[in-house]
């Protein structure tokens, strides 16, 4: 929806949304309550924008259950693309820089899974390794075996995906963070770490997509979960954590869902915002 054309109803010009723990459920799905909010949404003009850790191909479907045609925030906001899949933004990790992450993390922390992901190609070391397979059956996409040099050019990666034990990957985030001062290194669940460019951020990410659609960021609305959802959610003016989201993310927002992601809380919000 245009900002002059807005209306009465104070609707926002454009919704963000984390996608796993806030759009999709438990099991990690598109309700059809979420889906039928997804549609009343385009109905009034407002276009749905998913903003998530996953990368492009891992959200095709969801886009398709939804009916979502713009512009797509990866990758945390290190890789934007729009409806067509070019290029916003690009925040990647220099080659040279993510062997030195790799191989630290092999060193220092090698009872943690290290996966690797750039623009469309998602790069494991052993897809027999239970946490591996567990994120393809998540997301539905397969990832490939090989070295980072194999599959990554110059052009660099956008995002490591560290997977193991909680106090493993509190310790990884606290002591990969000290160790490499210029990469954002932030838990997005008690057994997930992100690495990415220092640059990368999920608020860069949804202002790029503000700018490629005309609108300001000021007339956006940005629901999330997560740690790594924080600062999107400082970002706009409406902003909502999920009711199943840790106290600190709660306290980021300006609002909580009365329901969590397993009740279709982001659903039950945006129908009671459009009956306003």
């Amino acid at each position: 929806m245009s900002e002059k054309n807005e209306g009465s109803r104070g609707l926002p010009s454009v919704v963000f949304t984390d996608v796993d723990g806030t759009l999709l459920d438990g099991a990690h799905r598109v309700s059809p309550r979420t889906a039928a909010a997804a549609r009343a949404l385009a109905e009034h003009g407002v276009p749905l924008v998913l903003v998530s850790a996953r990368m492009p191909e891992a959200l095709e479907e969801i886009r398709r259950e939804l009916g979502c045609s713009g512009p797509t925030v990866c990758y945390s906001g290190a890789y934007v693309i729009d409806a067509a899949g070019a290029e916003l933004l690009s925040r990647p990790i220099a080659l040279g820089c993510a062997l030195e992450v790799h191989d630290y993390v092999a060193c220092a922390f090698p009872e943690l899974c290290c996966m690797a992901y750039g623009y469309h190609a998602w790069v494991t070391s052993d897809r027999r390794d239970p946490r591996v397979a567990r994120e393809e059956r998540i997301v539905g996409v397969e990832s490939v075996e090989g070295s980072l040099e194999e599959h990554f050019s110059e052009r660099g990666l956008h995002k490591f995906l560290l997977a193991g034990e909680p106090a493993a990957i509190e310790r990884a985030e606290r002591e990969l963070g000290a160790a490499f001062p210029q990469l954002s290194v932030v838990r997005s669940s008690s057994i997930l770490c992100e690495v990415m460019d220092g640059r990368a951020s999920k608020t860069e990410g949804i202002g790029a997509v503000c700018e490629h659609l005309g609108v300001s960021l000021e007339r956006a609305a940005a629901f999330g979960d997560g740690r790594n959802d924080i600062d999107m959610l400082r970002a706009v003016p409406q902003s909502w954590a999920m009711a199943n989201a840790p106290v600190e993310v709660r306290a980021a927002a300006a609002r909580v869902t009365a329901l969590d992601n397993d009740h279709d809380g982001l659903a039950e919000t945006i129908f009671s915002r459009l009956e306003d």
